[in-house]
């Protein structure tokens, strides 16, 4: 091996080990991965150890990462979940971003900055941290509640502005303004050409690919992979970014039955490709420019969360929605998103800003994203003492909180005959019934064909009830029934805690075990009703066998006492 492939081997395992550390720490303090990640290439960089460098192979994987990053965003752009309040989250993402640009336009021309800087630091600051926001309401079950499901959606807005301000920024800054405004109009051209072959993809190519792959688990995995990459190369191919080319194909992808399933799968490969392209923020820092304006990074974490607070609170509440979820949705969406650094990295590399705002960026970001972590995490606590004050802003009508939601539903989890059969009485007594499968043939049944117009009632699931994404989705804490077919003890016991630990007082809860220790432990976790599967129906015949070569007498005893229980069901 030279020593050229030693030094980078080393350079990655230093990078690794420090990325492993800071991020066990970071969930420890209860803080997102990604600001450890950051942290991480700012110790291991020439800000404080000048241990590792980026070279020529990290700076080509952390590329791939911010193209793979902006994959996940885009499959979580499902736009079903919003479709029911698209008009208030169209209305609130559209006046947060004009007003919040505004605001973050004004205080960096007062903070010293020139017209040109600040309006690259509005468009850099006026948008969510996506990854975060969900990540930090999922592991709260929360994203499902009315505030969660209208912070997505503004969201869905401001991640179709983001790739349009990346678009933007990737033009070259040289040249006069009529080739520039050529360029960006053959990048906006692209742009829409790419987004028409999203469409046509996701209607008429991906269902049948995704269809034939996805009942194995590393057939569904290589087709994701390849499909991110192939529409990255395109776009790559085409000029425009690897990230709006890694967007574009998770969005296509969002609108099928099988993205939480895709996640699932491509969560291993992108975590270790993000965790190298927040790192390599970290190492193309020095600590002149981390620092040259600290000040000024303060003073703008300080105005914008207050000002940003007052302009999406008030947004909230001018479409209708009660003080509780104007400020549980508001506090969700004040940091300034890592996607920041995205933008100021790529204005950096065309010229148009110094190196010096990236700091800038780099400091708001990890300042805002900690202090909004806990502020999202202990939510509820905090509105219940500032809820006297804002409850005099609540307009007389407000918008009903289960609007879209699940409402006494049913969640049933595996399909076989047992459930089969119980999914009549289910849909006669439950308003919706949401199943839970990982085979192919019940997305055709319940979502693909006609057939569908005969279950409006059902909503399927594709995916593993073990994955916490697919779990979300079911909703479990507001379920009034749960029925798993699922013989894991591991997911039934999750299935119970969920179910029994969310707003329904008493849910019926049936669940299936194949030994006895099993039944036993599932009982006392809560399950109303355990059904015994054929573990235990082979352990009765062994011992019915046992009896009738080895014990006459017990043999008949057990014959008489089973025709005396259907002599007396028959009476009944």
């Amino acid at each position: 091996m030279s020593a050229e492939s030693i030094a980078l081997a080393t350079d990655f395992a230093i990078l690794l080990l420090a990325a492993a550390v800071l991020s066990t720490v970071a969930r420890l303090a209860k803080q997102p991965t990604i600001v450890a990640y950051i942290l991480t290439g700012l110790l291991v960089g020439p800000v404080v150890f000048g241990v590792v460098t980026e070279d020529a192979l990290i700076e080509v994987i952390a590329e791939l990462g911010l193209g793979l990053l902006l994959f996940l965003l885009g499959i979580e752009m499902s736009f079903e979940n919003v479709k029911d309040i698209l008009k208030p989250v169209g209305a609130i993402a559209v006046g947060q971003a004009i007003l919040q640009a505004c605001l973050s336009t004004a205080v960096a021309l007062g903070l010293g900055f020139t017209l040109f800087e600040s309006l690259v630091i509005a468009l850099a600051t006026t948008f969510g941290a996506t990854p975060i926001i969900v990540k930090v309401l999922s592991s709260k079950n929360e994203l499902k509640s009315l505030y969660g499901r209208v912070d997505v959606g503004v969201l869905i807005f401001q991640d179709i502005y983001l790739i349009v301000a990346l678009a933007i920024l990737s033009v070259e800054a040289a040249g006069d303004p009529q080739a520039i405004a050529l360029n960006v109009g053959r990048v906006s051209g692209l742009m829409i050409l790419v987004g028409v072959v999203t469409y046509l993809s996701y209607k008429y190519v991906l269902p049948a690919i995704l269809r034939a792959s996805a009942d194995d688990d590393r057939t569904l995995f290589t087709v994701a992979v390849g499909w991110a990459f192939l529409f990255i190369y395109v776009a790559e191919v085409g000029g425009l970014t690897v990230e709006v080319g890694g967007f574009f194909a998770g969005l296509a992808l969002a609108q099928l039955p099988y993205s939480l399933e895709i996640k699932e799968r491509m969560r291993p490969i992108t975590d270790f490709f993000i965790v190298i392209f927040f790192a390599s923020i970290g190492l193309q820092m020095e600590t002149a420019q981390l620092l040259a304006y600290w000040q000024e990074a303060l003073i703008a974490c300080a105005v914008l969360l207050a000002g940003n607070f007052v302009i999406v609170y008030g947004l909230f509440v001018s479409q209708g929605f009660d003080s509780e979820t104007s400020f549980l949705g508001t506090i969700s969406m004040l940091q300034v998103s890592e996607f920041s650094l995205v933008l100021g990295a790529l204005a950096v590399d065309q010229g148009f800003i110094e190196a010096d705002i990236l700091g800038f960026f780099s400091l708001m970001a990890l300042v805002t994203m900690t202090l909004s972590t806990y502020v999202i995490i202990y939510n509820r606590d905090i509105y219940d003492r500032v809820e006297p004050y804002l409850e005099r802003f609540e307009r007389e009508e407000t918008i009903d909180s289960s609007v879209g939601a699940h409402e006494n539903h049913a969640v049933v989890v595996g399909v076989d005959g047992l459930t089969d059969r119980l999914l009549p009485a289910l849909r006669d007594h439950c308003d919706e019934v949401v199943l839970v499968d990982r085979s192919v043939e019940y997305v055709e049944e319940f979502a693909d064909t006609g057939k569908a117009d005969q279950n409006d009632d059902i909503e399927f699931v594709f995916g593993d009830a073990r994955h916490a994404d697919v779990r979300q989705e079911l909703n479990l804490e507001n379920a009034a029934a749960l029925i798993s077919v699922a013989e894991r003890p591991a997911v039934n016991k999750r299935l119970l805690e969920e179910t029994r630990g969310g707003a329904i007082e008493d849910p019926l809860t049936i669940v299936t075990a194949n030994d006895p220790e099993t039944v036993e432990r599932l009982y006392e976790q809560g399950a109303d009703y355990v059904v015994a599967t054929q573990s235990l129906v082979s352990d009765a015949l062994i011992s019915l066998l046992e009896d009738y070569f080895e014990n006459d007498d017990a043999f008949a005893d057990r014959l008489e006492t089973r025709a005396a229980s259907i002599r007396g069901e028959d009476d009944d």
